[in-house]
């Protein structure tokens, strides 16, 4: 067993004790006790169940878990440990905090975010990382045309909820605008042969203008996202019902009481073809990077 499984086994040992402020600084010296412990938890219990109910997470963290499932969508990403994992538009850092106990001591994770999202979430960015906390984490506080990662050495890249944001045009000027094309590239030179790249958005409805839906819902065409992606060369690897909700219309702002939280989203999967020299094969319902318009019925 990982070292990193050691650590958080024995995080949930002292937790399940009562010493949480132990837990938080459980380190790889454990004691029989905690290897007794290692074989029923590891029984029961994936890398990723483990990674959520590691205790050293922010009770804010836990809060979402149930809307956000990440220990399924992660295992749908195909996230392992040791792995080289990019989280472009971390935000305030919830799946980078997983992430890290994820991937554990022998892998990294890069936490994107340009000025925009840094000054959005800098009360919960200064709290995730006081104290030297997930010191596998390097942060990349640059912007996206900014961001200059070695060719072929990412694993995993994840797009959460942001990639509405390459169209979003606030009156203020307050989101600055970011060439989709050319970040698509980086990501894709970023990416070993095979990586993936997993994206997750709040959906808009189907042939929706995706200025306006960005803009004004946060919200974006699902089929629009994955021809874009398909243009890039990137080939699609299937997608989850992980997040759907037939219950949002699609038609109110993310953020709308009553529907936060609960938006119905979607989840695609994309890898780099393991074959550089070789493009990803559109999809039959794209062409030219666009939804194929279906014929309407008679």
């Amino acid at each position: 067993m990982s070292r990193q499984w050691w650590i958080v086994l024995a995080s949930l040992f002292l937790a399940a004790c009562g010493n949480g402020e132990q837990a938080s600084q459980a380190t790889g010296e454990v004691g029989s006790a905690t290897a007794e412990l290692g074989d029923a938890a590891t029984a029961t219990l994936s890398p990723y169940e483990l990674a959520v109910a590691n205790p050293a997470r922010p009770e804010a963290d836990r809060l979402r878990d149930g809307a956000r499932k990440p220990a399924e969508i992660l295992e749908f990403f195909g996230v392992a440990e040791s792995m080289q994992v990019l989280d472009m538009f971390s935000g305030g850092g919830y799946y980078t905090e997983v992430l890290a106990y994820l991937v554990g001591p022998k892998g990294k994770v890069y936490a994107q975010n340009n000025q925009a999202y840094l000054d959005f979430a800098k009360n919960e960015l200064k709290t995730r990382f006081a104290d030297g906390r997930l010191a596998n984490v390097e942060r990349l506080n640059i912007a996206v045309a900014d961001l200059d990662l070695p060719a072929a050495t990412i694993d995993v890249a994840l797009l959460i909820l942001s990639y509405h944001d390459l169209y979003f045009r606030p009156e203020d000027d307050s989101w600055p605008e970011i060439d989709g094309p050319a970040m698509l590239s980086d990501l894709y030179g970023s990416l070993k042969p095979g990586g993936v790249l997993g994206v997750i958005d709040h959906s808009a409805n189907p042939g929706a203008d995706k200025f306006e839906t960005a803009t004004g819902l946060h919200r974006i065409d699902m089929m629009v996202v994955r021809c874009e992606i398909e243009s890039a060369g990137f080939a699609f690897a299937g997608s989850a019902d992980l997040l759907r909700n037939a219950q949002d219309d699609l038609s109110a702002p993310m953020f709308a009481e009553g529907i936060r939280g609960k938006t119905d989203r979607f989840v695609l999967r994309f890898h780099k073809p393991i074959d550089g020299s070789e493009e990803g094969r559109p999809s039959a319902e794209c062409e030219n990077g666009q939804p194929v318009e279906k014929p309407q019925a008679r």
